[in-house]
């Protein structure tokens, strides 16, 4: 029997996209303005950001990022994602329409591709780093030491919440080793936290943290200021 694509499984893909900069799924952020799917499995899909003038960088990211996981379902024919109020969206819409990357969007306005990869590896190093130090903090509230913090292997860590599987999957996707025998904690480059560094690594891993929060916040309340959209704090639902 022939599977056939539901708003229910193309949203759940979705779901799987992140904001880039806030870590946070665009599902839950509110970005996902539209969800059409046809019977024979075409969709089309209306993404707006906070602000027109978002960056056009983290803009084609984001639509990019969703166009590529509908891509991924093997029930989904013809895909068609767009930009909505937004300042650069008629170039974005006409790239992805075209399957190019972000120098099509832009040509010769752009550093290159090069630069939008290096971008999504800055954003994945901080949202690794905030999500590190909500896990070491709520070890530290439980009362656990420096030393027994830095000691913390993956198989150590809460596997039931959110912060603790979205680590491991930013690990992979930053080449970071996520086995089981691996450091729980962990420096941008892959080696643990070392115990006496751990104050001081966490205090910097919180501004990046709070940095995020806020911004989300931000976001959460424009898009009710603008749309009349009240989207949920994530705080709760990620622990």
């Amino acid at each position: 029997m022939t599977t056939t694509a539901t708003t229910a499984s193309v949203l759940g893909a979705l779901a799987e996209v992140y904001d880039p900069e806030l870590d946070e799924p665009i599902t839950r952020l509110g970005f996902v303005t539209s969800c059409e799917v046809s019977d024979d499995g075409d969709v089309e899909v209306v993404l707006r950001l906070p602000t027109p003038q978002c960056a056009p960088n983290f803009a084609f990211l984001m639509a990019a990022d969703a166009r590529n996981a509908l891509r991924r379902l093997p029930e989904v024919r013809e895909i068609s994602v767009k930009l909505e109020d937004h300042y650069t969206g008629a170039e974005i819409n006409a790239a992805l329409a075209r399957g190019e990357d972000f120098t099509g969007a832009f040509p010769g306005e752009t550093g290159g591709d090069d630069d939008l990869v290096a971008l999504r590896e800055l954003f994945l190093r901080k949202a690794l780093v905030a999500r590190e130090s909500r896990l070491c903090d709520s070890l530290l509230n439980a009362g656990a030491t420096a030393e027994q913090v830095a000691a913390r292997r993956v198989r150590d860590l809460p596997q039931d919440t959110r912060d603790a599987q979205r680590c491991l999957e930013l690990r992979r996707q930053l080449g970071l080793e996520s086995d089981a025998d691996s450091p729980a904690f962990v420096l941008p480059s892959g080696e643990a936290v070392p115990p006496a560094e751990l104050k001081r690594w966490l205090r910097t891993a919180r501004l990046v943290r709070m940095s995020l929060e806020v911004n989300g916040g931000i976001c959460r309340s424009l898009l009710q200021i603008r749309h009349g959209v009240a989207i949920e704090d994530p705080e709760e639902v990620l622990r």
